[in-house]
């Protein structure tokens, strides 16, 4: 399978995750009183916070920012949004899929009473919103939520793979009780029907709460490689995030099956190529749309739901020589060429 690609497009994602269209420093150099924002996050503070916050910082915006970690326990949610009712914030920052879904429902089953209706909501982190039920329409949300994808889309994703090395049979590890992992899934079976290429996919085993369990999780791998795969797909999976430098890339090496990270978290696992929106700069695009909301006195339903328009197609070198896959001479000319190991986890 040959999958084209313009060449301009992949200069211009190699250029990295640039803010693009952010105003000029604010003229609102202080309000009466600091803006109140309640941030939920699912797996403590990450890059994504850092910006978010230096950009309220660098704009000379006072903002009071309420963190709150879910944890990974979704118990936890009722208590939060009991605060912040109680508090009532003037905007909710939530992280992720499901913490989004957690304090909005899905647009089709918004339960009275539980659910935040009257106060906005901005969510970052979420791979596929509308697919999701978090909106309607990503170009006008309808409802008090709207926020910042940071997936590349995923054809963009398939043809970047392509790039590097072309393929036939694609596997992908995934969590079957995180939506992200589900609908970007989907999507791949999608195209792969349209392109001609199969699917290998593994769940990670869920125990008797229906948690994932890294039990197993290496010999996942292995029957993925087993099964024909070409590569690894690393999806926008929260779990896998968590084992991904300790135990999936580095089954995944030892299979001699290479990797490609849909995030830049995974990507700094060590995964052998990314096509990724950097996690400051999607925390300042991020806090630019709440700036919209609060500042700007935007309704929600006018600020569109979208993606950074600029990412980075970035190779481990290292990876490379292990797995005896140097990329293509052209590709080194837009490509970021990471020449370290993996960075260690944090956030």
């Amino acid at each position: 399978m040959t999958l084209e690609l313009n060449r301009r497009q992949w200069m211009a994602a190699a250029l990295g995750g640039t803010l693009a269209g952010a105003a000029a420093p604010s003229v609102l150099a202080a309000a009466a009183k600091p803006l109140r924002i309640y941030a939920i996050t699912f797996r403590g503070m990450t890059e994504v916070e850092k910006g978010f916050e230096e950009y309220f910082a660098s704009r000379r915006i006072p903002v009071h920012i309420t963190f709150r970690d879910l944890n990974r326990e979704a118990g936890r949610m009722a208590g939060f949004l009991d605060e912040i009712r109680a508090t009532r914030p003037d905007l909710v920052y939530t992280w992720g899929t499901s913490v989004t879904l957690g304090v909005v429902g899905p647009y089709d089953a918004v339960v009275k009473g539980q659910h935040i209706t009257d106060i906005p909501v901005v969510f970052t982190l979420v791979a596929a919103p509308a697919q999701a039920k978090i909106v309607m329409n990503v170009d006008a949300p309808q409802r008090n939520v709207t926020g910042v994808t940071h997936v590349v889309p995923t054809d963009a994703q398939m043809r970047a793979i392509a790039a590097y090395r072309p393929f036939q049979t694609l596997g992908v590890l995934y969590t079957s009780t995180e939506k992200n992992s589900v609908v970007v899934l989907d999507e791949i079976r999608r195209i792969g029907r349209e392109r001609g290429f199969q699917t290998v996919e593994r769940s990670f085993r869920l125990d008797a709460q229906r948690k994932p369990t890294a039990e197993g999780a290496a010999e996942l791998v292995r029957e993925i490689k087993d099964a024909g795969a070409q590569w690894l797909y690393l999806p926008p999976d929260s779990f896998l995030g968590t084992l991904s430098e300790g135990v999936i890339i580095p089954a995944a090496m030892e299979q001699g099956l290479p990797t490609f990270a849909s995030t830049e978290q995974l990507m700094q696992a060590g995964a052998l190529c990314g096509l990724v929106s950097r996690y400051y700069s999607i925390g300042q695009f991020t806090a630019h749309k709440a700036e919209q909301l609060l500042i700007g006195r935007k309704k929600v339903s006018e600020v569109p739901v979208e993606a950074l328009k600029r990412f980075s197609y970035q190779i481990r070198m290292t990876a490379a020589h292990k797995l005896k896959m140097p990329p293509p001479l052209p590709m080194l000319n837009y490509a970021e060429v990471i020449t370290g190991e993996a960075a260690p986890s944090g956030g």
